[in-house]
């Protein structure tokens, strides 16, 4: 079961699907006490979307889906790092660094290795009959 929603309409016509604000028949976004703040919501969300895009243009950074974006962003705070003084909270930012580089090598090494296995297992099946245990003689 459904619980109470918001009883304004969306800009297509639909109803609108947000839960309404505690003793109020609108939710936050179409609530006429709240207005003023629903404004500057999302004046500040479009200001966040835009320095997120020139951030991300600015330092090559595409997100964290991959070994080589991770790396990235490892590069980019372990060079920022190098540039502070020297102090305690610089050489802990170098050490996650260097561990977290560790892990990513790590990581790249059983990709590797993994790839490498699944190739020769392939290589090897290749040459036997498709039965589900190769050991046993086909029917």
């Amino acid at each position: 079961m459904l619980g109470p929603r918001c009883s304004a309409q969306t800009a297509d016509g639909r109803a609108c699907p947000a839960t309404p604000l505690r003793d109020e028949p609108y939710c936050f976004w179409h609530s006429p006490d709240h207005s003023a703040e629903a404004a500057e919501a999302r004046r500040l969300g479009g200001l966040r979307r835009r320095r997120e895009k020139t951030l991300s243009g600015a330092y090559d950074f595409a997100g964290l889906e991959s070994i080589e974006s991770i790396r990235r962003i490892l590069e980019i705070a372990t060079l920022d790092a190098l540039g502070l003084d020297n102090s305690i909270a610089r050489a802990r930012v170098l050490i996650a660094a260097a561990m977290a580089a560790t892990n990513l090598l790590k990581v790249g090494e059983f990709e590797e290795r993994l790839t490498a296995l699944e190739a020769a297992l392939g290589q090897g099946h290749a040459h036997q009959e498709d039965t589900a245990f190769p050991d046993e003689p086909a029917r």
